[in-house]
């Protein structure tokens, strides 16, 4: 049972292809198998060139969701391959209700992200999800720097098994196959905009992003971090960080380069302009949690 695991070497990480890596992406053409009436955003299921079966979604999470992934990914932590896909086709599709306002009757879509759906995968039933208090990996430095790069990419949308009648964004998946149990956070689109309550977030606002920037680590006192981050369950993400949990989580992203920042923007469909903004405002960040991790 895990939460995190070692990705190799973060410096040579393609944060273009991500998970899957850049051969893992979406193979046209794309064949319609149904709608996916869960969640906030428009989704529906299918099938590719290579027979791989895709979750596909519109709407306000396409670009967050694609290049927050990357971030968690790069730091250890379970995240499904995802890719930002600008425009297809989809054969046979037939009886959209939600989704029909960003497909058109030919199946013609701009601006979707795929998510591929990996089979031999069990999501546990019986634990439908995990709480951010009382799970194996509470207290660890595992679990706390997943809480860091929540508030690093500012994934406002923290749910978790406490929401599960609104939707928990935790979730504990078994693979089939080789019996690991992986505990996951399973949804990255609630990011990069504003943190805050239901009327002052936003995701993928980068102006919203870079002015919170300088309140994202708020101070140390004397060796617990305090931050400017509030979500869903900002207790429960914000409390007992330390600095040597900041420490531990920057071995791996203090060594993100400027190169791999912008491989993500490209990959995640942004801007030229959007590409400049996240580009300075991430790392702000990043070298306000290298200075706590340096003591200063």
């Amino acid at each position: 049972t895990s939460i995190w695991h070692d990705s190799g070497p973060v410096e040579r990480l393609d944060f273009f292809g991500g998970p899957g890596g850049r051969e893992g992406a979406p193979k046209p053409p794309f064949t319609f198998i149904e709608e996916d009436s869960g969640g906030t955003n428009p989704k529906i299921k299918v099938k590719d060139a290579a027979g791989r079966q895709w979750g596909v979604k519109w709407g306000s999470e396409v670009h967050a969701e694609v290049f927050a992934a990357r971030f968690a990914w790069a730091a250890g932590y379970y995240v499904e391959p995802s890719y930002y896909v600008a425009s297809g086709k989809v054969e046979g599709v037939t009886g959209l209700d939600r989704a029909k306002k960003f497909v058109k009757p030919d199946g013609t879509f701009t601006e979707a992200r795929f998510e591929l759906k990996i089979g031999g995968i069990t999501k546990m039933k019986d634990k439908e999800s995990w709480h951010w208090e009382s799970n194996p990996f509470a207290g660890s430095k595992e679990l706390k720097g997943l809480k860091i790069v929540l508030m690093l990419v500012s994934n406002w949308d923290s749910k978790d098994q406490r929401d599960a009648g609104r939707g928990s964004n935790t979730a504990i998946h078994k693979n089939d196959a080789t019996g690991e149990v992986h505990y996951i956070f399973g949804d990255w689109g609630g990011s990069m905009g504003k943190w805050g309550g239901v009327f002052g977030r936003s995701k993928w606002d980068c102006k919203g992003f870079a002015s919170q920037s300088k309140d994202f680590v708020k101070g140390v006192s004397p060796t617990t971090v305090e931050w400017g981050y509030s979500g869903q369950r900002t207790d429960s993400v914000t409390s007992g960080i330390t600095v040597a949990d900041v420490k531990w989580i920057m071995e791996r992203l203090g060594r993100i380069s400027d190169k791999q920042i912008q491989d993500a923007l490209e990959a995640s469909g942004a801007t030229s302009s959007e590409k400049s903004c996240y580009a300075s405002a991430v790392r702000m960040r990043l070298d306000r949690l290298k200075a706590v991790a340096g003591g200063r």
